[in-house]
Parts: C-alpha cells; sequence; structure tokens
C-alpha cells in the first residue's frame, strides 16, 4: 500500500536561479543539494513540511536524450508543462503581498474560488505555480454552481 508523496520534479532552466527564486523569495529550504556526477540531485521543501520535496531537475541526462531534453526546455519556457506546484496557505491575501514585497511577480491576484482563495505566479523559467488558501470542508459541484460556474461532482 502507498502511503504518501515524498518527491515530485520541477523542470528548470538553471537550479541555482531556481534556488533563488523558490528558496529566497518563496521560502523553501534546500533539502539535498548533492553532485552526482551525472547530475546535480536538488531538492527543497516548505519549511512546515520537509517530508514532501520538490526535485528541480534540468532537462538532460540521465532522465532525457538532448533531442527530448530540447522539447522539454522549449516546452518549459512556453509555461506548457502543468502546475508545478500548489501552495497552500493560511492568508491568501497576506501571503500575495508579502511575496510581491519581495519582487515575485504575479499573473493573477487574490481571488475568491469555490475552493478558497488563491492567485497564480510563473517561476523565472514559466512554470505556472498557484497559492491557495484552501476552504473549509471537501469541494463539490455545488461549491462552483454557488459561484455561478458550472461543474459535475464525478465521484460516484
Amino acid at each position: 500500500m502507498l502511503t504518501g508523496i515524498s518527491h515530485h520534479s520541477v523542470y528548470v532552466l538553471d537550479q541555482d536561479e531556481a534556488l533563488d527564486f523558490y528558496c529566497g523569495k518563496l521560502g523553501f529550504e534546500v533539502s539535498a543539494d548533492v553532485d552526482l556526477g551525472f547530475m546535480r540531485w536538488l531538492t527543497i521543501a516548505v519549511p512546515a513540511q520537509p517530508d514532501r520535496q520538490i526535485m528541480l531537475e534540468v532537462p538532460g541526462a540521465p532522465f532525457a536524450d538532448e533531442e527530448t531534453a530540447a522539447q522539454l526546455r522549449d516546452l518549459l519556457t512556453k509555461g506548457a508543462l502543468g502546475a508545478a506546484a500548489i501552495l497552500t496557505t493560511d492568508d491568501c491575501r497576506a501571503t500575495y503581498e508579502d511575496l510581491r514585497a519581495k519582487g515575485v511577480e504575479f499573473t493573477e491576484e487574490p481571488t475568491e474560488r469555490p475552493y478558497g482563495i488563491d492567485c497564480a505566479l510563473r517561476d523565472p523559467f514559466g512554470n505556472p505555480v498557484r497559492i491557495t488558501q484552501p476552504a473549509e470542508g471537501p469541494v463539490t459541484a455545488e461549491d462552483f454552481a454557488e459561484h455561478g460556474e458550472s461543474a459535475t461532482d464525478l465521484r460516484a
């Protein structure tokens, strides 16, 4: 039986620049920074959740050949690789203001949604990142209807 998620990967073009952004601005901490010879194993985590790490990975060997790495870099800079992370906070508006003061550029201001209050930004490489203050309790299709949005609950 699976017991959790320990790591997931986010593609970046420069690991040092990624550290400056994720640690210097967003407040992550370095979990591991190891030169394996064939790659740099670099992981970060939110201080309150050190067992859930993000690997900041440069597209390339050993996971991708050069042609594939070039395609991944192209998709990355277009923001087409999907959300890097959905981060949570107790106060989305205060976090938004704090990060703006640190120079983080947002693509969306804090907005009330059926699932909470959230805002969005892109990291220096184009990865979308959302910051959410989750609503209490499970989110249902009725919550979306209350916000004038259409949704269908697919759970049986």
